[in-house]
């Protein structure tokens, strides 16, 4: 047994490079090896978003405050509340983030495939966050 305790893992701040605007990233759990599943809380900002993005083996987004909007590449865009999981299947091309007027917490819980958990790609425009 291993026990996280509050206040034991520091919290980053959302990288430029993979998001828009004020996220907060709280890692929650990396399981040890052979498992491979890892889990973080990501708080974002009114107006903030991730870049699009892929997961090797698809990402679970538990949304637990606010709300918020998810997109995959060629879809809508979906309004996103506490109490919603959102599936992305593996290689599937996308974003998700805060509305333009609320903050938007949720859980993340994705697996590593030979090390990688997500593959980053090119920011969100305006245009694309706040198309219909």
């Amino acid at each position: 047994m291993d026990i996280k305790r509050i206040g034991s893992r520091s919290s980053e701040k959302g990288p430029a490079d993979w998001f828009t605007g004020s996220v907060r990233i709280d890692p929650l759990f990396e399981a040890p090896d052979p498992a491979q599943a890892r889990g973080a809380a990501v708080t974002f900002e009114p107006g903030a978003r991730t870049a699009w993005h892929t997961h090797p083996l698809g990402q679970t987004l538990i949304v637990t405050s606010g709300c918020g909007w998810a997109q995959r590449k060629g879809g809508p865009k979906e309004e996103i509340h506490p109490g919603d999981v959102v599936w992305f299947a593996p290689g599937e091309k996308h974003w998700h983030g805060a509305t333009a007027t609320t903050a938007m917490s949720h859980i993340a819980v994705q697996e590593h495939l030979d090390g990688r958990v997500v593959d980053w790609m090119e920011q969100v425009s305006e245009e694309e966050y706040l198309g219909g």
